[in-house]
């Protein structure tokens, strides 16, 4: 969820609530996603003002969601390369047990060169070096959370135990970038500790993935480049002894759904029409490598340009291979990202959207989809009105939550049983 929408434009839309309180209008949109019974919800984030839109920070909003939700997941991004892992694992504790086990960490490397000037930084971490802190940075986490055994709290009132110091474990880490002694000071949750998602699609990404995550959420504009990706992601996990349930693949899905083709595609040209140039040369920018682009002609081809040292090379790789392989100008390529920004893109009726979703999941490209509403509210309130009652139609979809944990919701396994993520 963005604060309006997916679309680049999406603040321009009549619809698009800009005087609200975010978090009301977050609230609102939580509640429509809770009572269509969904996974959970997932906020990305930026620590730098990207594309000149305010945002919130996630764990702050997530926690103040907790207590007005009930079963709906909650997923959050801290990045690895400008936090610390105690302070990382002490906040996603924390909402877990806030939640009562909902609650997941999105995993990222900073691709936002910006943001490095808010840590007292002249530049932006390389890619590989990113990765390696990350990768550290994942086993402090995990560890951390590791530190309270599911029985340490007693709470013997009249034998003055409140827990057992036994089932409490330090962790003494220390590695190349972190030196973390432990434990943490919040005891485990109801889920056994939050689901790890992972974003990476680069080499470097997959293998974090493989190793750390229990979720991807990858970009694929295709259904022949999604199963590449799925059969790739499952092949990995056996050299770190997991089973391939124990990772689920949710592409990003960026929907404009409508009661006839007709309507769905004006719903998706009024958007297109909305577009500020100067928005969508910055996007196609940020998203091809943190590049600058303005000196280029906007109806000229784009520009060869070298691999990016501090941004998204996977994201560099795809938005690269459509440009050329379509002969798309720079402005009919920030055209085509501006919704989707690079994710697998369906404009058209609930039937139609639900025919690719079937056949992606049914054809193994995808265990499930991060949905990317187009605009809100009505983006999403059109995809839960539609889509979601005519997926429950064909028996793909619940109807009622069966569990009260995120791990649940997504047939994961509780964390106390996954000692190879430990």
């Amino acid at each position: 969820m963005m604060r309006h929408g997916h679309h680049v434009a999406a603040w321009r839309h009549p619809d698009t609530d800009l005087e609200s309180n975010p978090f009301a209008v977050f609230r609102r949109q939580v509640h429509s996603a809770e009572r269509a019974c969904l996974d959970a919800v997932f906020f990305a984030d930026s620590l730098a003002l990207t594309g000149g839109v305010p945002t919130l920070e996630p764990l702050t909003l997530l926690s103040a969601l907790a207590a007005s939700t009930e079963r709906i997941g909650l997923i959050g991004t801290a990045t690895t390369t400008y936090n610390e892992p105690y302070t990382v694992a002490r906040q996603f504790a924390s909402l877990d047990q806030i939640s009562e086990g909902r609650a997941g960490w999105n995993l990222v490397t900073s691709d936002n060169a910006a943001e490095a000037a808010n840590f007292g930084r002249d530049r932006h971490v390389a890619h590989a070096a990113r990765y390696e802190r990350a990768r550290e940075f994942h086993q402090v986490v995990a560890g951390l959370w590791n530190s309270w055994d599911s029985d340490a709290l007693i709470n013997d009132k009249q034998g003055g135990r409140l827990a057992d110091a036994g089932k409490i474990h330090p962790l003494n880490h220390r590695g190349e970038h972190f030196s973390v002694a432990g434990p943490l000071n919040v005891s485990r949750s109801p889920q056994g500790r939050p689901v790890v998602v992972q974003a990476g699609g680069s080499e470097a990404g997959r293998a974090l993935a493989a190793a750390t995550a229990e979720v991807v959420f990858t970009a694929q504009p295709s259904l022949a480049s999604a199963q590449a990706f799925y059969r790739d992601m499952k092949g990995r996990l056996a050299a770190h002894g997991r089973a391939a349930e124990s990772l689920k693949i949710m592409p990003g899905l960026f929907a404009v759904v409508g009661s006839s083709q007709a309507e769905a595609e004006d719903k998706f040209g009024q958007l297109q029409r909305l577009i500020v140039p100067e928005a969508g040369l910055a996007l196609l920018g940020r998203m091809i490598g943190n590049f600058d682009l303005s000196t280029y002609p906007l109806d000229g081809p784009l520009p060869e340009l070298p691999q990016t040292q501090d941004g998204q090379r996977s994201r560099q790789q795809l938005l690269t291979d459509l440009a050329q392989g379509e002969n798309l100008s720079i402005r009919q390529l920030y055209e085509r990202i501006a919704g989707g920004r690079g994710h697998f893109t369906v404009v058209g009726t609930a039937e139609a959207v639900a025919d690719q979703m079937q056949a992606w999941f049914e054809q193994e490209a995808a265990d499930g989809f991060n949905f990317m509403a187009p605009s809100l509210p009505g983006g999403l309130d059109d995809f839960l009105s539609l889509v979601v009652p005519e997926l429950q139609r064909r028996g793909l979809f619940r109807k009622t939550y069966q569990g009260t944990t995120l791990r649940e919701h997504l047939g994961l396994n509780p964390a106390h049983k996954q000692a190879e993520l430990s």
